[in-house]
């Protein structure tokens, strides 16, 4: 896409606004919109933004920055009504005034560490599985907990009430450029997983964002609300980002090797050595909310103990069957309220140690780690993962190579808006509180 292209479509489709796009550091989409007037003033660098109200970009002292459109992200919004005018996107890095990139921009911090490794020839490779709920909303228009859905794992209508509305999204992503590869309703009552095509690690991270967009504004057409949050209903299922990776060198997939065992490559067992070395530091990333820590405990298919396998889904690492270019590395811890661009730099981060450094990973655990009692977890080495936001962040701070990849101004700014989410959690009283110990006590 050209700056000509992008001009020349606006004025055939008669486009009456767009949207630059841009991310805070805890994930939140933001947006300015500009009329087509502007687009030229857009595309030449000059929109500024005030980078000191954006979660994590800059002090009020110095909060000028700039908005630099990726042209290859834009696209017509394809919900937009006939009767109105038409909408577009374009997503955007953060620029400082002297024309260096922000430090408090995830999507920096991503391109940044893909540089590194596309200097040595590789390229890195995401396929996310995004978990979400639907549910009813109240009279005026405020989301519940409730659905009317009543259908499980793969189940079709009349059970499952959500099929017209995941086909609808399906539909809209398709418009937007996705290759949908599958959907379906998953476990839990109200709760649904669109899979679609892996891409290079940015258009990943950026195409999650667009996804999670995508999915918010056609649900409430319906009178919905779509939530990513990752444990919104107690004793069921929560919602994970299950995140597989692969990387490539020369066209070729260095994660398959026909001769090694499992025909997998000594690449590919140093790249989970890597995951498996970090993965309790970078759990702030993956997995950000006090409520992400409610989804990955014992008993509800969600991984918790520290852990790879060729197959076992208990386990926090798996190899997927296909082989050749698809062989790849699961990732199912993530959840999908993390910011797509940080979790991915992680990731890639921590398994590049692994490959750059050797390392080799811990036997393969091929039984039900659920099923494991602490002694028999301990003697073959499973560790767990962080039980609370506050643990995980004590573990990122004592990561180097975790908050060195963030970068300090993110990191500080990071850490430091988790443990106020932390220290607003742990002060509520809770009706669980109240239930439990009023009458009691």
């Amino acid at each position: 896409m050209t700056r000509e292209d992008i001009i020349r479509i606006i004025k055939e489709e008669e486009v009456a606004f767009i949207r630059l796009q841009f991310t805070d550091i805890f994930g939140q989409l933001k947006n300015v919109a500009i009329t087509a007037s502007q687009i030229e003033k857009a595309l030449n660098n000059q929109i500024m933004i005030d980078g000191s109200s954006i979660e994590g970009f800059t002090r009020i002292h110095e909060s000028d920055q700039y908005l630099y459109p990726d042209l290859d992200t834009f696209t017509l919004l394809p919900w937009i009504g006939d009767q109105e005018r038409k909408v577009a996107r374009i997503i955007c890095d953060v620029y400082n005034p002297d024309g260096t990139p922000s430090e408090g921009d995830p999507r920096n911090v991503l391109k940044k560490v893909l540089k590194k490794a596309a200097e040595k020839g590789y390229t890195f490779n995401v396929g996310p599985e995004c978990e979400f709920f639907l549910f009813e909303t109240d009279e005026k228009g405020r989301p519940t907990n409730e659905t009317t859905d009543e259908a499980g794992y793969f189940d079709m209508a009349p059970l499952d009430h959500g099929g017209v509305v995941r086909s609808r999204i399906c539909l809209m992503l398709e418009k937007l450029g996705f290759e949908i590869e599958a959907s379906h309703h998953e476990t839990s009552s109200g709760q649904h997983e669109i899979d679609f095509k892996y891409a290079d690690a940015l258009k990943a991270a950026d195409n999650i964002m667009t996804f999670k967009m995508t999915v918010k504004t056609i649900a409430q057409l319906y009178g919905l609300h779509a939530t990513f949050m990752p444990k919104p209903v107690f004793g069921v299922n929560g919602s994970g980002m299950h995140t597989n990776m692969s990387i490539f060198k020369d066209g070729k997939n260095i994660f398959f090797d026909e001769n090694g065992e499992r025909k997998l490559s000594k690449e590919a067992y140093s790249f989970i050595a890597g995951l498996i070395k970090h993965v309790k530091a970078f759990t702030a990333i993956t997995n950000p909310l006090v409520n992400s820590y409610k989804r990955i405990v014992p008993g509800f298919e969600a991984p918790c103990y520290v852990a790879w396998s060729a197959s076992n889904r208990t386990a926090l690492i798996r190899i997927p069957a296909a082989r050749g270019n698809s062989t790849r590395v699961e990732l199912r811890s993530p959840d999908p309220s993390c910011n797509p661009y940080l979790a991915l730099a992680v990731c890639l981060a921590a398994g590049m140690d692994g490959v750059e450094n050797g390392l080799v990973p811990m036997d393969e655990v091929s039984g039900n780690i659920f099923k494991m009692n602490e002694e028999e977890r301990r003697k073959v080495g499973i560790e767990s993962l962080p039980g609370t936001l506050y643990d995980a962040i004590k573990l990122m701070r004592e990561d180097e190579l975790i908050t060195g990849i963030l970068g300090g101004h993110i990191a500080s700014r990071y850490i430091a808006g988790k443990l106020a989410e932390w220290n607003e959690f742990r002060t509520q009283i809770t009706d669980w509180e109240l239930d439990k110990y009023m009458i009691i006590y």
